[in-house]
Parts: C-alpha cells; sequence; structure tokens
C-alpha cells in the first residue's frame, strides 16, 4: 500500500484531486439546476435547505476545495487532495463497521465503465468477511428519462455491483453498461428487497443516485462524487448521506487501485 504522501501525490498526478478535469463552467450549470430543482441534479436527494448557487458554491468549496469565489466562472475546478485523504478514511471507517457485524450491503454505480473495479473489490472483500453482498431485482425493467428521451434499463450485477445495461446487451462475463445519475435503479433495488421480505442493506455503497437515493430514503449510503455533483454533498451536508469522498470520478479505471488497496487497509479487510 502506498504511504499517505505517495497516494496524495498519486491522487493529484493522476487528477482525481489537485486540478480535475472537471471544469468550472460544468459545476456551475450543475450548482444552478441543483438551486433550480432539477431532477437531473437532484438525482434523489429531497433537499431541506433553501440552497442558491452562492450557497452551494460555499459547500463545495468547504467540501471538496473548489474557489469559494463566486465570480470565478471558469477554467479548471480544484479538488483539495486532504479532503480527498479524509472522506477515504470515513470511507473506509464505515465499510470496516459494516464488516465487522457482518452486515447485509449493496453496492452500485452509474459509472461502471471508470469505477467498476473499484466497487468490484469491495465486494470481493466484504463477503469475504462474511456480509452478504446483494443483488435483488437482478434483470428488472428501468424505465429512466435521459436527454435522448425515456430509456428502458435492465438492472444487473457484475461480481455483486449492481449497474444498469441497455436491452440486448450481453450480460455473462461483460464488464460494461450505461452511465447514469439516476437514483430508480437504487429503489428499485431495494422495493424488490422489501418485497422478498429482506434482507435490506445496512450499508449501500455507489455513487451518484445509488447514494443519493438510498440516502433519501433513510439507508446509510456512502460513495464517491466529482464537485460538478453536489446533490451527495448536500446530502450528508444535511444527514441524508453519511460519507462522501470527494474525487474525479471519471480518469482511467486502473487510476483507482491505490485508492482500492488504502480503503481495504483502513478497513481491515486487506486480502
Amino acid at each position: 500500500m502506498l504511504s499517505i504522501g505517495a497516494l496524495r501525490a498519486h491522487l493529484v498526478a493522476a487528477r482525481l484531486a489537485g486540478v480535475v478535469a472537471t471544469s468550472r463552467e460544468e459545476s456551475l450549470r450543475s450548482y444552478r439546476l441543483f438551486a433550480a430543482r432539477d431532477p437531473r441534479v437532484l438525482i434523489g436527494i429531497d433537499p431541506q435547505g433553501a440552497w442558491g448557487q452562492r450557497e452551494l458554491v460555499a459547500l463545495m468549496a468547504d467540501k471538496c476545495g473548489v474557489s469559494g469565489d463566486p465570480l470565478r466562472v471558469d477554467g479548471h475546478d480544484v479538488i483539495d487532495p486532504g479532503r480527498t485523504l479524509a472522506g477515504l478514511d470515513a470511507f473506509a471507517a464505515r465499510i470496516g463497521d459494516v464488516a465487522q457485524r457482518s452486515g447485509p450491503v449493496l453496492i452500485g454505480t452509474g459509472h461502471p465503465h471508470r469505477l467498476l473495479g473499484f466497487y468490484v473489490a469491495l465486494a470481493d472483500a466484504l463477503s469475504a468477511a462474511g456480509c452478504a453482498v446483494l443483488t435483488p431485482a437482478q434483470g428488472r425493467c428501468v424505465d429512466i428519462t435521459t436527454r435522448f428521451g425515456l430509456r428502458t434499463y435492465n438492472l444487473d450485477y457484475v461480481r455483486g455491483v449492481a449497474l444498469v445495461r441497455e436491452p440486448g446487451r450481453p450480460s455473462s462475463g461483460c464488464e460494461t453498461g450505461a452511465h447514469t445519475h439516476s437514483p430508480l435503479p437504487v429503489r428499485t433495488a431495494l422495493a424488490a428487497a422489501a418485497e422478498a421480505g429482506g434482507p435490506l442493506p445496512e450499508l449501500v455503497i455507489g455513487d451518484h443516485g445509488w447514494v443519493c437515493g438510498a440516502g433519501q430514503l433513510g439507508f446509510e449510503a456512502i460513495g464517491l462524487a466529482d464537485t460538478d455533483d453536489p446533490a451527495l454533498f448536500v446530502g450528508e451536508a444535511e444527514g441524508a448521506v453519511s460519507v462522501v469522498v470527494p474525487l474525479d470520478d471519471a480518469v482511467r479505471s486502473d487510476y483507482y487501485r491505490p485508492l482500492t488497496r488504502y480503503v481495504l487497509n483502513r478497513a481491515c479487510l486487506s486480502q
């Protein structure tokens, strides 16, 4: 495992933190849409506070380390690697806690092309620790509104990690799926688990709507989020989401491997 200093250097070199690919324009657009309560950006969170754009900029500056200047409107966003490391520590602590009591978990991603390997490693380690890694509603259809209109996807699992696929795409041995921010997949999975009489997850792990949708329903949820995903950080600020790790969620998949090793080691789940 990398030392703290080496991991910090890796975060910056891989642009997981430090100067990231997400532009200030992208983030500000998300903040404006969130302030307008656009469901595409709320991704399952029902905010209690009056979150205007200025309040969101201040929150994201505190949680991520982006510029707190509301007049800064261009360039690339910056994530403080210290905040990423602190988030990884808190993330690992929650995983370690559920592993100690062998609690059931649900893991899902809207970024399968980038983050599937990260989550699969967590699923494998938690399963080895005696946790039930839940796979409810496998194969169930989920209708999601996209920029191209309403699209039907199938809920699938790869080694215990949920994702959605376009109908007709092969699932056996195929580790790709569709990118989505929607909370509908996690709502579908949780409803199916409840209808079947459980078990229900003690912890939901993921990103995008998987975290926000579960957290809004009262499940403990932890995950990863970029600077243009304010919903997770608002959820954390309001108590609906337990832990959010600020980082770029769309770099090369192998760049997340040192983070995987760090989290598993901190959670006492190293294999």
